[in-house]
């Protein structure tokens, strides 16, 4: 069977041999066609269909308009496959199911298969494989659905938007990591260009511009910072934001030391040095500097927990 590429990011489109398809005979058909493939593999019953789709219309309105669908759907999909849709949408009295298999390749579901083994892991943590599957789905990403603005549709659109979010974030915190300024600034400003007021990044974006010599323009992101946050949300830039700002001016910051790395230093940092008072003493403001950082970077993290919480509150 022929392999035929889905884009839901951005505008709609169907290709097949590099050609685009668009055989649906209506608009509903599109849709629901559509939002079986954001929830592929998976059976739905007429109910809930029915409820996503006419929510508004009786039950008998519903049944009707969800099997006029239906049927226009399976006729489309027999003019795509030419005849070889069984196995990709199955449809019985209870149930609707549409099943991808090597049949149809679509954007999102590569998107969210790259997403899946970093789900929960630090940036910093992940091996070059991930990173690299996770710049790989980066660039397949634009808003979902363009023009679409049906309910549905608007709740996995913010939900991908928060994926691809998180994927430039452990993406930034992996070039940081690595030393890969260039490409972790090329990420912070596609972050920025989601959310401008993301203080967050701009920290990162301070401290990789730092360490790859640019002092000035490290400077100038706290000036972006500040200006951004007055203008989106009329707040100044936060304690630990001001603080890393006069860190670089004073030139004492330092790269951030890996998790459990601290405890592990406290001891060093006085075993290590000799009997000499000024030495142990400019070891331990070192390794001070250091544990700040740190602990902005966990205060952080704590903030941008806070901040999906107050998006969602009754989740």
């Amino acid at each position: 069977m022929a392999t035929f590429k889905i884009h839901l990011f951005g505008r709609f489109n169907a290709h097949r041999d590099d050609r685009e398809l668009d055989c649906f005979p209506s608009a509903k058909a599109k849709e629901l066609f559509c939002y079986l493939l954001l929830h592929h593999d998976r059976p739905h019953t007429r109910e809930t269909l029915a409820t996503v789709f006419w929510r508004e219309c009786t039950p008998e309105q519903t049944r009707k308009y969800l099997r006029q669908t239906l049927w226009q759907l399976q006729h489309a999909l027999h003019d795509l496959f030419e005849g070889n849709c069984l196995d990709v949408v199955r449809v019985d009295k209870a149930a609707i199911r549409l099943d991808s298999g090597d049949a149809l390749w679509i954007d999102v579901s590569e998107f969210e298969r790259a997403f899946q083994p970093v789900k929960g892991v630090a940036g910093e943590q992940m091996n070059a494989a991930c990173a690299e599957a996770l710049r790989r789905a980066a660039s397949l990403y634009d808003s979902l659905l363009e023009g679409w603005y049906q309910d549905w549709c608007l709740y996995h659109r913010e939900r991908l938007e928060n994926v691809y979010l998180a994927m430039l974030d452990k993406l930034m915190a992996y070039c940081e990591l690595h030393e890969e300024y260039d490409a972790g600034l090329s990420y912070g400003e596609l972050l920025l260009l989601q959310d401008r007021a993301r203080e967050r990044t701009y920290c990162r974006l301070m401290r990789m511009r730092y360490f790859a010599g640019d002092r000035g323009g490290a400077l100038r992101e706290f000036q972006r910072c500040e200006t951004a946050l007055r203008e989106e949300l009329g707040v100044t830039p936060a304690r630990q934001t001001k603080e890393l700002r006069e860190r670089i001016c004073a030139d004492l910051l330092y790269r951030q030391m890996l998790p459990m790395a601290p405890l592990q230093s406290v001891s060093d940092a006085v075993a290590d040095c000799p009997e000499d008072g000024s030495s142990v003493l400019r070891g331990l403001r070192k390794l001070r500097t250091a544990l700040k950082e740190i602990q902005q970077h966990i205060e952080f993290e704590i903030q941008e927990v806070n901040d999906i919480l107050d998006r969602h509150p009754g989740s």
